[in-house]
């Protein structure tokens, strides 16, 4: 068996947590580029459930790109998380 590759199971986190957020957790998209040193994770949900990925001041959103940016650092990688409507 294949070990996952850093970038799957960053997605994987970054869906997981999403949708235990959200409103409607099947409008939940995980979008991914990555290059030598940075992964980009564009995360789209329902319009109605942007306020509360974002959250108060941001900090909900802050949050989880803590988490990815330090599950990141473990493998070398600069980590971001852009939120989409």
């Amino acid at each position: 068996m294949e070990p996952m590759k850093s970038s799957d199971s960053i997605k994987d986190l970054l869906t997981s947590i999403t949708r235990r957020l959200v409103d409607h957790p099947n409008k939940v998209r995980v979008s991914e580029q990555a290059g030598p040193t940075t992964m980009i994770f564009e995360l789209s949900v329902d319009k109605k459930d942007v306020g509360q990925i974002i959250g108060k001041r941001g900090y909900t959103v802050g949050a989880i790109r803590t988490i990815m940016a330090s599950l990141g650092g473990k493998h070398g990688k600069r980590v971001y998380v852009e939120v989409k409507e």
